[in-house]
């Protein structure tokens, strides 16, 4: 089944975190170029692969599906790229550069690699997962080791990203939402944005309200300064 795609912003949104399909149909409708499932069994966003093949298979062309996982056995990735037809793997855990190469060139698909950021020297790896990887996620390093890795709410210095390039493109997570969506566009430059609990109503829950007003507010970003 396929929806119609609006015409959206020069930055790209992701929208993670979806686990019904009238939230596709809403990610859709307000223009998210990428859809976020979770694939991580301690996250109250995670899917089994039967609900994600359902939410995919619902996703309309034009809406990349994403499947997000953390440190998965090779054995656990041939089920879901079996199972769930997706456009890109996003590894959110501590794979390694070596990993990530690894898993790009056993399932044929782009490859974003999640780096958690609290200080600048949290960069020095980027440039090794640039020679790996098709994409960067920077999000926030999550407080304690028990944290979840992700979907956490809680934004990072974007100062840190401040006058800075990649040889790859990289999207930018951590706590954003119609409030500072201007800001965080202004200080890192970012083409690519993830949202996730922001625009919830409760975990896995998309709010229409909050989605829409997210959008409004990036387009009024002022993309020519």
């Amino acid at each position: 089944m396929t929806h119609s795609l609006k015409e959206i912003s020069p930055i790209a949104v992701k929208i993670c975190g979806l686990t019904s399909i009238s939230d596709i149909k809403l990610a859709a409708s307000i223009g998210a170029r990428y859809a976020g499932f979770v694939f991580f069994e301690k996250s109250p966003r995670a899917l089994t692969f039967e609900l994600g093949r359902k939410l995919a298979m619902e996703a309309p062309i034009g809406l990349a599906k994403v499947a997000l996982v953390v440190d998965a056995e090779f054995s656990y990735l041939d089920e879901l790229t079996s199972k769930v037809p997706i456009d890109m793997i996003q590894l959110h855990g501590s794979e390694s550069p070596k990993l990530v190469h690894e898993i790009k060139m056993r399932y044929g698909l782009p490859v974003m690699k999640a780096v958690g950021i609290s200080s600048e020297s949290d960069l020095d790896k980027v440039k090794s997962f640039c020679e790996v990887c098709d994409q960067i996620l920077f999000d926030a390093k999550p407080a304690s080791r028990h944290a979840l890795p992700g979907g956490n709410g809680v934004q990072f210095d974007w100062s840190i990203l401040s006058n800075r390039s990649w040889s790859k493109p990289w999207m930018l997570a951590g706590g954003l939402n119609a409030s500072n969506v201007q800001t965080a566009v202004k200080l890192t430059n970012a083409k690519q944005l993830d949202l996730s609990s922001s625009v919830e109503l409760s975990p896995g829950i998309k709010d229409a309200t909050k989605m829409k007003n997210f959008m409004q507010a990036l387009d009024n970003c002022n993309f020519g300064n």
